[in-house]
């Protein structure tokens, strides 16, 4: 095996594949793969008629689920450009036993490293500096990597990236970007094979009978729960706009894997979706850059992207929404801000006959008697594992509140799955909550624009929005963040100036006897001593990039070395300061 840097050397095959005892690769016959590949098997094939070929290999095991996705893919390439002759993919299996190997190696129409040769499998691993599968390493035909992300590229171009070099890769990218300066309805939505796009009840409708209307694609998966309370609100609003005789047209862009999972959504949708499985959807997918599920891009009637993503437009204005258009979201911004202008805690937590929060015994608290308080919207669950470690941080912060101010209240808006989830989670706290499976909660959270948990929402006594940011001044400053306020908080940061002042700049730790350790301002950081996450200020050594909280480091270096000490919520023991 050649060892060595893999870029801008020309490798030898025969030396890349082959081993003292073996000059050959292995290739299915069609036959049943039998349990040692050694035994007998299909078809041996000489390492040197690889040369002058364009050679992908191929590490990926059958235990990995992104392999078992992306192999289907390599194999659709494979079967199209191999038929060139000049293109070839050599298997190099990460598996951990014959049989799972001669399982996977069965579905694949190409050539293998013999799984008995561990230690060509290995050098290959290591040349290549594979740290994750599936990957993809490309050498052209004079023994050059053409590139080592070519997983990457399958998956963007499929077919189109062949011959997977650096060059053919930027004519892709050149190309792409002068399709989106002239982009078209048809240059979307038509493909060299078809030029229709079709109805539920598989009628097929030309393209072109869209143009000049104004056309949502819709990026969508059955089984995302998000993506089916969307399809539901999406109807309404599309079959509104039908009644009023607008032009307005919706795309189904399906990414379900199972087409009984398209059929079984396609079937409640009254507008028209790319086929299938079509080459399109990945496409589109790239194209328009996707990060999120569910996505409604606008096209509007010239052909031009409008709007990439008017999803959450919908969720919260509904047909209102409509047409989308700057002029149109200004409108709409000037609407949210007149709404958190006039912002109360009963705008927030009644709705119909929906006008109370429960406490622990299931007791029923009218909103209208925490008008008035300070509240904290607390979004959470008990499946969460971020939620359960700052669970316990927020119920200290609470008590230590409550005993300053009574008028303060937290109220648990949960995402748990089940009541009993619910139950469990909301007994360990002391405080009010929706019930489980409240209506009220997708109300909150499209007000919020609530996208992870936990999330801490402060409520001043006017009803109006304080801040989103409460977990993270929770973490930092605890109690003394109360009430969240921009002056409470710009308080805080005068009073740990002073502080400050008083520390050193610079200072030795027997922890870190190396180097010494400068006063920084960090961000974020876990703390070297007593493991606990710290924010603001370190005692910090770059180089090592080793922090100390203040605390650790100020309190260690003024105590007695002689003797084990205990500081509040933490004991001394040796050279580590421990969490009590």
């Amino acid at each position: 095996m050649a060892d060595g840097d893999v870029n801008g050397v020309s490798h030898d095959l025969t030396a890349l594949f082959s081993s003292d005892q073996r000059d050959f690769l292995v290739r299915n016959n069609g036959d049943q793969v039998p349990v040692s590949m050694d035994a007998f098997l299909t078809d041996l094939v000489k390492i040197s008629s690889l040369s002058g070929k364009i050679v992908g290999i191929y590490f990926s095991g059958s235990w990995c689920g992104p392999c078992l996705r992306f192999t289907p893919k390599l194999i659709e390439v494979y079967q199209e450009v191999a038929s060139k002759g000049d293109f070839e993919v050599v298997f190099v299996s990460s598996d951990r036993d014959d049989e799972s190997f001669n399982g996977y190696f069965s579905k694949m129409p190409w050539l293998a490293i013999p799984f008995s040769d561990s230690d060509t499998r290995k050098c290959l691993k290591e040349l290549f500096k594979v740290r994750g599968i599936p990957n993809l390493v490309v050498i052209d035909s004079d023994g050059k990597v053409a590139t080592e992300d070519g997983t990457t590229v399958v998956m963007e171009h499929g077919v189109d990236g062949y011959p997977f070099t650096h060059e053919r890769i930027n004519f892709l990218k050149e190309e792409e970007e002068a399709a989106k300066r002239n982009q078209t309805l048809s240059s979307i939505l038509v493909s060299r094979s078809r030029n229709y796009v079709v109805s539920n009840n598989e009628n097929q409708i030309p393209v072109s009978e869209l143009e000049g209307k104004m056309v949502g694609l819709y990026f969508s998966v059955n089984a995302h729960d998000p993506c089916v309370e969307f399809t539901s609100t999406l109807v309404d609003v599309y079959n509104k706009l039908k009644e009023k005789g607008e032009k307005f047209e919706v795309v189904l862009i399906s990414l379900d894997h199972e087409e009984e999972e398209f059929k079984k959504g396609f079937e409640t949708m009254p507008w028209l979706a790319l086929p299938f499985k079509d080459k399109t959807c990945e496409k589109l997918v790239r194209y328009f850059e996707l990060s999120t599920l569910p996505t409604l891009v606008i096209v509007g009637p010239d052909g031009k992207t409008l709007n990439p993503n008017v999803a959450e437009l919908i969720e919260e204005h509904g047909i209102d929404a409509y047409p989308f258009t700057p002029e149109k979201l200004d409108e709409l911004a000037e609407i949210e801000k007149a709404k958190e202008a006039s912002q109360t805690l009963e705008s927030l937590l009644v709705s119909g006959e929906k006008d109370f929060v429960i406490g622990k015994n299931g007791s029923k608290v009218p909103v209208c008697e925490l008008v008035g308080k300070n509240v904290l919207l607390y979004f959470s669950a008990h499946w969460c594992p971020p939620c359960r470690g700052f669970t316990p941080k927020l119920v200290k912060t609470y008590h230590d509140i409550k005993a300053k101010d009574n008028e303060f209240e937290v109220i648990f808006i949960s995402s748990d799955s089940d009541q009993a989830s619910f139950d469990e989670y909301f007994g360990e706290m002391p405080w009010l909550a929706l019930p489980y499976d409240d209506e009220r909660k997708k109300l909150l959270d499209r007000r919020f624009k609530i996208e992870g948990i936990p999330t801490a929402i402060a409520i001043g006594s006017s009803g109006r929005t304080v801040t989103k940011e409460v977990r993270e001044l929770v973490g930092i400053h605890g109690a003394d963040a109360y009430p969240f306020t921009e002056e409470r908080l710009k308080q805080l940061e005068e009073e740990a100036e002073e502080i400050v002042k008083g520390w050193p700049e610079k200072l030795k730790h027997e922890l870190h006897p190396e180097h010494e350790l400068v006063r920084t301002q960090r961000h974020v950081y876990c703390c070297d001593a007593c493991d606990e996450t710290g924010h603001g200020w370190s005692f910090y050594c770059e180089q090592c990039d080793f922090d100390l909280h203040p605390k650790c480091a100020l309190e260690k270096k003024e105590e007695a070395k002689d003797e084990p000490t205990t500081v509040e919520g933490f004991v001394c023991e040796g050279d580590v300061c421990r969490k009590v």
